[in-house]
């Protein structure tokens, strides 16, 4: 691993604290509210002890724990203003979003994409079809990013944990009301939110939060596909695809947690409700100059879509301790999502008249359904003893109906497809402090997983497979009473297969459909516009991991860290696209469908600091700097170099912020700069895929007229930038000869205003 320049980098990195850091003593964590101020029993006269109660900061639950582990607080979420969830992520260690910048995407921790970052809400694993960013910043009380699984939170999360926390109950009541007006391409939107929290009596508290929004989303990207023969150089066909759209949105969030609390036991109940509804107009161009093999599928389309996603969602918790001390919790839960999708996509000729109707009309159901039971014991010893039991099942159901030109298509899978998931796990974890300089964490979970999908014929195909986790964390103080510590993690992780990787129908490609395709009755389509399947016989990868981390904290609240990682994968899933003798079409298609591909590994190192200037430089500017770099390498063993990395995983990431107070005005100012390289991945020995780089630049400025009165004026995605992907693969045409098709598809991205009051009532 080519990880020399990074490791000297970690130290130089480590080495930059100051000697004011090496000295003075560590802050306190910034307590709540007093709870008693008095003489304790036994301490000298005159001497007060005050005793405070809260939580304890966001860098002193990082420094704590003995697993690795970020946290952010409702602060560093309030800090930029951010519309999303996946905005706020994106400035933390080695996350990285997918897509064009300011459209959100899949987030990715270490550059490992869905499915590698477990996501968690309130301690429980999302439901299917859960995007992060249906959930709105207002409802979130804090992150917490685990590094490396424990046995507690679960060892399906290769590269990480993820566990949002929603807004919990206090003993104050408050309201929060903020209003926003943004401002992208030419078009307008709003966004409303709504925190209210209430005591309902001595043992019930009520926190709701409320979140709308509606707007409008411009588009527009260019797709050009190039075939080239091989042997001569030769161009042998040109192809340009232009889609402009514009998209209509409007979203309801809203979550709810009522807590009790009455001696020893403890509980909650928190429906989470969250609605979709769209349209979308799209309009694409298809020019063909050179070459007719395939043929052009048609001059200009029109296309419409409408579709509504709905989630429902219950947890419940109660805890009740015991007269030995043992706590025990009963955790559920439940829900369901629904989306519904129709599209009507009208192709036409250069001379205007219509030569293709597609009518798709998707159905999706999923469920799910988890139960949960744990106890846990502080010893005298020092142990904090943990173990408990889990069951889950998660059911999708899927009804899809496509029409072309009053065909109906793919007749033979049904209309009806089921994929199934059921789980069942044991864990047992200690943690206590071995000295004043060690503390250890180790844990031993089994999971049972039961995979069932839609095959080829019809058939539910069933696949089953067990996993053995033993996890071990520890961290050394050489100091106990210092800032410097040392976390070690050896860990053994697992990715399962994604329920619609499971069903075997395919979805067939838009532009080369199998009926009533142009000239050519037999309709093949290309390398590079493939029809997508699953693939119900896939095994859930395997990973053996190393995570070794130095950090050292300021006195005021800052840290530097450093963090290598390293991950042996077994049975790594990918999609691969191969021509195949296929039971919809009378000629070989191209499909492009998950497989077991063999081993792989990946492996990096992160950088992290955050820090006011006051703690490095005497009579500083009330500055607050944050900056991190995350550097990553992978390889798939099996398909040969160079860039046979893992899927989407770039070289690096890197993150640069500023917040800067004034002492003058109540005016606060601040920024983030986001980049991350562009990279080819070479998926086999004929086909590779590319990325381009993305820079993004986010900036702030905040107005407090009054305590609990502000106003905000917010940009994201300042440096609008083209957005570029592509991809090739390289096959003999039906002429025999050995050709390379390559696609290149460049979006436009915008820079979004918003305007925003924020009132605490």
């Amino acid at each position: 691993m080519r990880l020399a320049g990074p490791f000297t980098l970690a130290f130089v990195f480590l080495a930059a604290g100051t000697a004011e850091a090496q000295t003075a003593p560590v802050a306190a964590a910034a307590a709540s509210t007093p709870t008693s101020a008095a003489s304790a029993p036994g301490s000298p006269s005159g001497q007060r002890v005050e005793i405070t109660g809260g939580r304890p900061s966001d860098t002193e639950q990082r420094r704590q724990s003995t697993a690795s582990k970020i946290v952010i607080g409702r602060e560093e979420i309030e800090r930029q203003g951010d519309a999303t969830l996946g905005e706020i992520l994106k400035r933390l260690p080695g996350v990285t979003l997918g897509g064009p910048p300011g459209r959100g995407g899949a987030i990715r921790f270490r550059g490992l994409g869905a499915g590698y970052t477990q996501i968690l809400l309130d301690g429980d694993r999302v439901p299917p079809g859960f995007s992060i960013d249906s959930l709105s910043p207002e409802q979130i009380e804090r992150i917490e990013i685990l590094r490396a699984p424990t046995a507690e939170t679960g060892a399906r999360a290769i590269g990480g944990t993820i566990n949002i926390i929603t807004r919990e109950g206090y003993a104050r009541k408050f309201n929060d009301v903020k209003v926003a007006a943004q401002y992208e391409s030419d078009h307008a939107s709003g966004n409303a939110s709504w925190t209210h929290n209430d005591k309902l009596n001595d043992d019930w508290t009520l926190t709701s939060s409320l979140t709308a929004s509606s707007g409008k989303l411009e588009s527009f990207s260019t797709t050009t596909t190039t075939d080239t023969d091989l042997a001569s150089g030769t161009l042998t066909r040109l192809s340009d695809e232009t889609s402009s759209a514009l998209e209509r949105r409007d979203n309801v969030h809203l979550s709810t947690r009522a807590q009790y609390q009455n001696q020893g036991d403890t509980g909650f109940v928190a429906p989470f409700f969250a609605a979709t509804r769209g349209h979308r107009d799209r309009f694409n161009t298809f020019s063909q100059p050179l070459g007719d093999d395939p043929p052009a599928p048609y001059d200009h389309a029109a296309l419409t879509t409408d579709w509504e996603w709905s989630l429902l969602r219950v947890l419940g918790q109660w805890r009740h301790r015991l007269n030995d001390g043992t706590r025990l919790e009963w955790r559920g839960n439940g829900g369901e999502s629904r989306s519904d999708v129709h599209t009507l996509h009208n192709e036409f000729d250069s001379a205007g008249a219509l030569t293709g109707v597609v009518d798709d009309t998707t159905h999706v159901r999923d469920r799910s359904l988890s139960l949960g039971l744990k106890a846990s014991r502080l010893l005298d010893n020092d142990h904090s003893l943990v173990s408990g039991a889990e069951l889950e099942g998660v059911r999708r159901l899927e009804t899809r109906s496509n029409v072309r030109n009053g065909v109906p298509l793919l007749t033979d899978f049904g209309d009806d497809l089921e994929a199934s998931t059921s789980r069942a796990a044991l864990y047992a974890q200690d943690e206590w402090t071995v000295n004043p300089h060690w503390g250890a964490h180790a844990g031993l979970r089994w999971e049972g997983i039961t995979t069932s999908g839609t095959g080829e014929s019809g058939e539910q195909v069933t696949n089953r497979s067990s996993v053995w986790s033993p996890l071990l964390h520890a961290v050394w103080k050489p100091d106990p009473k210092g800032r410097d510590q040392i976390r070690m993690s050896l860990t053994r992780s697992y990715k399962s297969p994604p329920l619609q990787s499971l069903l075997a129908r395919p979805a067939i490609s838009p532009r080369f459909p199998t009926v009533g395709c142009g000239t050519d009755p037999d309709c093949p389509n290309t390398p590079t516009s493939p029809d997508f399947a699953g693939n119900p016989d896939l095994k859930p990868e395997l990973a053996t991991g190393i995570d070794l981390a130095a950090e050292r904290y300021l006195a005021a609240g800052g840290l530097l860290s450093a963090n290598v990682f390293v991950r042996q994968i077994s049975n790594y899933m990918r999609r691969v696209t191969t021509l195949e003798s296929v039971s919809w079409s009378p000629v070989p298609r191209w499909v492009s469908r998950p497989q077991n591909v063999g081993d792989a590994w990946t492996g990096g190192l992160e950088l992290e600091a955050k820090f006011r200037m006051s703690e490095v430089m005497a009579d500083a500017p009330p500055l607050e700097l944050r900056a991190n770099m995350g550097l990553f390498e992978s390889r798939v063993k099996s398909v040969p170099g160079p860039d046979n990395r893992l899927d989407q995983q770039p070289n690096m990431t890197a993150n640069l912020g500023a917040d800067y107070r004034f002492r003058s005005v109540p005016l606060t100012i601040g920024g983030n700069l986001n980049y991350t390289p562009g990279y080819e991945t070479r998926l086999s020995e004929e086909q590779a895929a590319a990325v381009g780089d993305k820079l993004a630049f986010d900036a702030y400025a905040l107005w407090t007229f009054r305590p609990g009165l502000a106003l905000r004026l917010s940009a994201s995605n300042l440096t609008a930038r083209d957005y570029t992907t592509g991809g090739g693969l390289d096959f003999t045409s039906s002429l025999g000869a050995a050709t390379r098709e390559t696609t290149r598809t460049v979006v436009d991205t915008y820079t979004q205003w918003q305007l925003r009051l924020e009132m605490k009532l």
